[in-house]
């Protein structure tokens, strides 16, 4: 790890956690927390430095902390605090990385980068292949919002690596966070008290528990290990899948299918009326699914998961409460339906 360590984004949940944690790592001597707006939680022995990444002012910030280990993690899909505008976050997910880009290009202390982006970047299509490896080219590029944002973020990430090929550049695309405070759009729907589907498919998808995120990222963050490991793209998800028609039973939520039409519509009807973040993405998320391979993430980069996808939505579940129909009561009705119907019958 870098002695002086600097984290963006840290007015939201994962930046302050991260800042928290990589403050412990061996070598550390000072860790820089930047943001556009004070975090609203403890950044411990941190500096915070106000600044907006998207202004050339950042590369003062890196030139007078003679930093040598950037953590870029104000990528992200969703406004802080349900405040701003979609514009806003763009702005601050391209232009921004931009900024910080060219100054950690004009900064010579600078040797270690890494980068949050997202799974999104494979986007969802009908023709995908069943599971992404890194290297796999989606089938549909994503044509708007976050995943969008990602895709030209890492873009932009490839050019600077080309420019400094002496700066170690580390990119981690990230499932869906899930766990006890989740705040995303994802978590918005899944605390629905009803889950809109689209009929006639039960997508596959992955997730990573907040904790896991934070670990993985103190590893991109630090040294290689085993010597193995400088640069490179990683899939970070929790082993195995969860449908979606199994993440309603295990939250105890109905489910009411509506044909593809339908659910967009809807969807564009709740963002308009600010009441869930139910972007086009997000649809097709939904309808398709998505699944990563995470080989690399084992083999090079040296990280395993402590929980699974099951065990992220597992955690995320329990602390959303029971819902319209509690799993153990569901079970115990499927369980008398069960008893009831004769054995055998329906066979001939």
């Amino acid at each position: 790890m870098g002695r002086v360590v600097l984290v963006t984004g840290v007015a939201r949940r994962l930046g302050g956690r991260f800042v928290r944690r990589v403050q412990r790592e061996p070598g550390v001597e000072r860790v820089i927390g930047v943001d556009a707006v004070p975090p609203g939680q403890h950044l411990g022995g941190a500096d915070f430095v106000r600044a907006d990444i998207r202004h050339p002012a950042i590369a003062r910030v890196l030139t007078e902390h003679a930093v040598d280990t950037v953590v870029h993690l104000d990528v992200n899909g969703t406004p802080l605090g349900k405040r701003g505008s979609r514009t806003a976050v763009k702005e601050t997910n391209v232009i921004g990385t931009m900024q910080l880009l060219g100054a950690c290009q004009k900064t010579p202390s600078v040797k270690r980068l890494v980068v949050r982006s997202s799974t999104g970047v494979y986007g969802s299509a009908p023709r995908d292949p069943a599971v992404f490896t890194e290297t796999t080219p989606p089938k549909s590029l994503p044509g708007g919002g976050f995943a969008k944002d990602a895709v030209e973020v890492e873009g932009y990430v490839r050019g600077f690596a080309r420019r400094r090929p002496d700066v170690a550049v580390c990119v981690l695309r990230l499932a869906h966070l899930l766990g006890p405070a989740a705040d995303s759009p994802l978590a918005e729907y899944f605390s629905l008290p009803v889950l809109p589907t689209v009929l006639g498919f039960d997508p596959r998808l992955q997730f990573l528990h907040e904790d896991d995120a934070v670990e993985v990222l103190r590893i991109a963050a630090g040294e290689p290990a085993r010597g193995t490991w400088g640069s490179g793209t990683f899939n970070i998800a929790g082993d195995g899948v969860v449908l979606l028609s199994q993440a309603a039973r295990r939250l105890g939520r109905p489910t009411l299918p509506f044909f593809l039409p339908s659910v967009t519509w809807a969807g564009s009807a709740l963002r308009a009326l600010g009441m869930l973040d139910f972007s086009p993405e997000q649809v097709r998320l939904l309808t398709h699914g998505r699944v990563v391979d995470t080989t690399q993430m084992r083999e090079t980069l040296g990280f395993h998961p402590r929980y699974t996808s099951a065990g992220a939505f597992a955690d995320f579940t329990r602390s959303r409460g029971t819902g319209l129909l509690p799993p153990h009561s569901l079970a115990r009705t499927v369980d008398r339906i069960a008893a009831a119907v004769p054995a055998g019958r329906g066979l001939n």
